[in-house]
């Protein structure tokens, strides 16, 4: 199991910073960015063929999943995010196909969600930046209450070799077996791979992605 971190100042709070890149950058300059999200596609289709299922992708910023997703016919998809900049870039995009949409601004180690609300949680690189335990700890409650029993979790963060800081801020980096340590018994792994995000600088990211079922 490797789970590893690197400390470091962090600006005064990760919203903020994270508002000040998404009305500082255009949204496909961010080093995040990717067209698709071809992997976080198949898997959740994987997990939930149905297509009256309720989804929740949180740190969605201005990704084109909810897009893409709309179009497969997921009709109760909701995105969270803390940059109300990066929502309104996925809204504007949108249009009115975003009426179709629940959006939210907040953070999801705090934000109010229903119980057993969803049908798969989603999440690209927004755990690895929880470096406090109280946080992580956090994190797991909501996961915890809101999935369903039997619903999926679908989480993608940084490798073990993957970077110490990403938009000058720490994070954790995790293997398969770190995340399933991190989240408990009450996850059972049904899949994991790894892969090497390339950002719009170039620049090589290598991350762990984990498909785990609620017991």
């Amino acid at each position: 199991m490797t789970t590893t971190s690197a400390a470091a100042d962090e600006p005064a709070s990760t919203s903020e910073h994270r508002e000040r890149v998404y009305r500082t950058r255009p949204s496909d300059q961010v080093s995040w960015y990717r067209a698709h999200l071809e992997r976080s596609l198949a898997w959740i289709t994987t997990a939930a063929p149905a297509r009256d299922v309720r989804i929740l992708d949180v740190g969605s910023g201005a990704s084109t999943l909810v897009d893409d997703l709309l179009a497969l016919g997921y009709d109760h998809v909701t995105v969270l995010d803390l940059s109300a900049a990066a929502l309104a870039t996925a809204r504007a995009r949108l249009g009115t196909t975003g009426e179709r949409v629940d959006w939210r601004c907040g953070d999801v180690c705090t934000v109010a969600l229903e119980p057993a609300g969803f049908d798969v949680w989603h999440d690209r690189a927004v755990f690895h930046f929880l470096t406090g335990t109280d946080e992580r700890a956090a994190y797991r409650r909501q996961v915890e209450q809101a999935l369903k029993p039997g619903g999926q979790f679908v989480i993608a963060t940084f490798a073990p070799d993957g970077p110490e800081r990403c938009s000058s801020l720490p994070v954790m980096r995790y293997d398969a077996a770190g995340l399933q340590q991190m989240f408990g018994d009450g996850f059972g792994l049904l899949e994991q791979t790894e892969e090497r995000h390339e950002t719009p600088g170039g620049h090589l990211q290598p991350f762990t992605w984990c498909r785990f079922r609620r017991l």
